[in-house]
């Protein structure tokens, strides 16, 4: 069963979601424009072997929405304090795709708080050419987990939207309730998403500025590739396959949203990863 604790870190409260009685930590970390609710289906199924947390990280869902703090040292810093509260040394860490680049930088700081990392689908794990800026206002309009941050009209005009988008393809119980909990109604009687348009801005100026990998990382780690991910080519998998010494990498159907278009196939890659013994 799930339950919803937060913890305040100086001016900002970190909300989030924990499942488990269980003594293994996992750590999960949504990515750009989504919510800890993403890995409820995730949640539920590891529930009762591990201790499982899914923090709104901040700017998103129910956690503090200032107007500045969004670069990768801000939501480290959230994320140390948060593992320090719950009294982990270190976990296991699942991230998705912004936020897969967020523990890789994390992991390169500080590779203690690592037992083992699953990166899934990373989105821009190299620095952007600095000309790639002028192409924000595009990708705003264009890509799927920006459109959905509205305004709109009304809700229905909000859900519209959403059943034509890749992460809710299918629109199952569990999809429905993910964009739900993510909307809310705005006080000028508009509709939109739960995640601010500053963070958005900053976390693009982070992407563009910082690499994700840059140098060997000796963790276990799982790269899950949805067979309609963005990660389609070797190219592609080139750094992750330089960088980090112990890399084990495993197709999965679905889309980038792998783990709610298809969440069964999801939850046994990961759990069959989490079984194995590592030296």
């Amino acid at each position: 069963m799930v339950e919803r604790n937060s913890i305040k870190l100086g001016t900002v409260e970190l909300s989030y979601l924990e499942w488990g009685q269980g003594q293994e930590p996992l750590l999960l970390l949504h990515g750009l424009a989504d919510l800890g609710w993403v890995w409820s289906s995730l949640g539920d199924y590891l529930a009762p072997n591990y201790h499982i947390i899914a923090p709104d990280l901040r700017g998103h869902g129910e956690s503090s929405k200032p107007e500045t703090g969004y670069k990768f040292s801000d939501y480290i810093n959230d994320l140390d304090a948060l593992m320090s509260y719950l009294g982990w040394n270190s976990a296991t860490i699942i991230a998705h795709s912004w936020s897969a680049k967020l523990a890789a930088i994390w992991a390169t700081q500080q590779p203690e708080k690592f037992k083992r990392l699953i990166l899934i689908d990373p989105f821009f794990i190299d620095k952007m050419p600095s000309m790639f800026k002028v192409t924000f206002p595009l990708l705003y309009k264009v890509l799927p987990f920006l459109k959905a941050m509205g305004p709109f009209n009304s809700y229905e005009d909000a859900e519209k939207l959403a059943r034509s988008l890749k992460q809710y393809r299918g629109w199952s119980p569990l999809q429905k309730q993910v964009f739900q909990l993510g909307i809310e109604e705005k006080p000028e009687g508009k509709w939109g998403s739960k995640f601010i348009p500053q963070a958005r801005d900053e976390i693009f100026e982070e992407v563009m500025k910082y690499s994700g990998l840059t140098q060997v990382i000796d963790i276990p780690t799982l790269f899950i590739k949805p067979q309609q991910g963005l990660n389609k080519t070797e190219w592609q998998l080139k750094p992750y396959k330089r960088y980090l010494k112990r890399l084990q990498i495993v197709e999965v159907p679905g889309n980038h949203w792998a783990f709610l278009v298809k969440p069964d196939a999801f939850n046994k890659a990961v759990e069959a990863f989490l079984k194995e013994q590592f030296s």
